[in-house]
């Protein structure tokens, strides 16, 4: 994927910009809404933003000490790697929405959550928003990020932008999903 960085940030940010929409129409709802589940080994909506909040503690703070840290001035287009590229893609939300394995220190299965997990995700936004905005002044490209699962292994800093900001995508559209399937049932 080639694009121009700005064209990069901007979707980013109206991306995060829906995904807070969604999470405020979230809080809207009683919280035993929030709390349901199909069956035991299924995810509820709230664990569905709990699972993004333990992504997002690691993502964030990554993100701001590269983007502190880096030497490398921006660049007008920003190319993604194979990696990150592949990564992100598999991020994004499909028709049926594909399952993948979460690690057991990201898995939010049987928590007992109230809306103040909705409360730390809309927060943990709002720095992405000023992440987005901060990366400007930085190389998309060159600028690297270590992953959740490894620090050997690092990203183009807009890979890892777009990765994190899928995943959220996915899992709200999973919590959509959730609430549908509680009115059906």
């Amino acid at each position: 994927m080639k694009v121009t960085s700005e064209t990069l940030i901007t979707e980013l940010i109206e991306k995060t910009r829906q995904n807070i929409n969604q999470v405020e129409a979230l809080n809207l709802k009683p919280l035993e809404k929030l709390n349901w589940k199909a069956n035991n080994d299924s995810w509820s909506a709230l664990e569905c933003v709990e699972h993004l909040n333990r992504y997002g503690d690691f993502y964030n703070l990554e993100i701001e000490q590269r983007i502190h840290s880096s030497l490398h001035k921006p660049e007008p287009i920003f190319k993604s790697g194979t990696l990150g590229n592949y990564f992100a893609k598999s991020m994004l939300p499909k028709t049926p929405l594909n399952k993948m394995k979460t690690f057991k220190d990201k898995n939010p299965i049987g928590s007992h959550l109230d809306k103040t997990c909705l409360d730390h995700f809309l927060v943990q936004q709002e720095t992405m928003l000023e992440l987005l905005d901060k990366a400007r002044g930085v190389s998309l490209n060159k600028t690297k990020t270590a992953i959740s699962i490894t620090k050997l292994m690092t990203l183009k800093l807009g890979d890892t932008f777009r990765i994190v900001i899928y995943h959220n995508e996915r899992h709200l559209v999973q919590a959509a999903t959730v609430l549908k399937n509680q009115a059906i049932n």
